[in-house]
């Protein structure tokens, strides 16, 4: 299930804003029974990665009242795993939107699911401008 996959996902990323160091995360990765959920869940995890320093550039950008560093750590790596599915694989925001909020939900504070659709909807309006 991809839900599955992009919530294994969120943890990994989650686990970077703290570590460093790379881990091999095929443990994680092996509690998805799909071949394309492991994939799509690696997939993540490697536009992440790879791209981390825009994406969280794009992040702070878009804070009103706010550092990056006050940002609740489940929060920016909701956003993070986010804007990296939107960005970088091209899932429809809608999707992905409502797919981080109900993890908001789940693993953050009362006030943030609100906090995280505003931000993303936010980020999601600026990259939908044309460019001049």
């Amino acid at each position: 299930m991809r839900a599955y996959a992009r919530e294994l996902a969120f943890q990994l990323i989650f686990e970077r804003l703290f570590v460093k160091d790379n881990f091999y995360d095929e443990e994680f990765f092996a509690s998805l029974k799909k071949d394309e959920d492991k994939a799509f869940a690696k997939e993540l995890l490697s536009a992440y990665t790879s791209h981390k320093d825009e994406i969280l550039n794009l992040i702070s950008s878009h804070l009103v009242g706010y550092e990056l560093d006050r940002v609740y750590k489940v929060d920016l790596a909701l956003l993070c795993t986010a804007l990296a599915e939107i960005i970088y694989i091209k899932t429809p925001y809608k999707i992905v939107a409502n797919e981080i909020v109900e993890l908001a939900k789940r693993y953050s504070t009362d006030k943030s699911s609100r906090f995280v659709n505003g931000v993303l909807s936010s980020i999601i309006k600026s990259l939908n401008q044309p460019k001049e």
